[in-house]
């Protein structure tokens, strides 16, 4: 859709369209919708990512705790949502082979003691062995370093999503 329809959605619609392009967040889409129009896909994009920066640290951890663990639970069990199924099949995290996958399942539960949210990285940026390797690596951050590279994480993850729904070469008729 071009920015035209997307400004000329109802709340409802749009909450329902956006409410997941930061993972099972629909108040962000629901916080951004009265700001409209947007003069541009750009302007949609940085309405969602000041949200999220003007959020405390705990409501940024909020928003990464509602990722799921990659490789994990919710993509053997076909709970995920269909966007990170989608972006988590891309990576190759759906066909690890058993030692990989008990590797991810250790690093997972590592990472999340250490930080208390799961791990987040941009997987359709990224192949299995970069993810494995990216997250034996930022288990060793410091926490709030941590927490901040992820939130950038969360907002490359947005602005593919946002790609996937507006289209960004048609010009904006306010």
């Amino acid at each position: 859709m071009d920015m035209n329809a997307v400004n000329s959605l109802p709340f409802e619609d749009f909450v329902r369209i956006f409410g997941n392009v930061v993972e099972k967040c629909p108040m962000i889409a629901a916080a951004v919708w009265s700001q409209r129009p947007f003069a541009s896909f750009l302007a949609l994009e940085t309405a969602i990512s000041d949200f999220i920066d003007a959020l405390p640290e705990s409501g940024k951890e909020g928003i990464l705790r509602c990722h799921p663990d990659l490789a994990g639970r919710d993509l053997q069990m076909g709970t995920l949502t269909q966007e990170s199924r989608e972006e988590q099949s891309r990576a190759g995290l759906d066909a690890l082979e058993s030692a990989e996958r008990t590797r991810m399942a250790q690093l997972n539960e590592e990472y999340k003691a250490r930080f208390g949210f799961p791990f987040v990285i941009c997987a359709r940026m990224n192949d299995k062995a970069n993810i494995l390797r990216q997250l034996s690596e930022r288990c060793q951050s410091e926490r709030a370093a941590e927490r901040a590279r992820a939130v950038e994480e969360v907002k490359k993850i947005c602005h593919l999503r946002l790609q996937g729904l507006v289209r960004t070469d048609a010009p904006n008729k306010l």
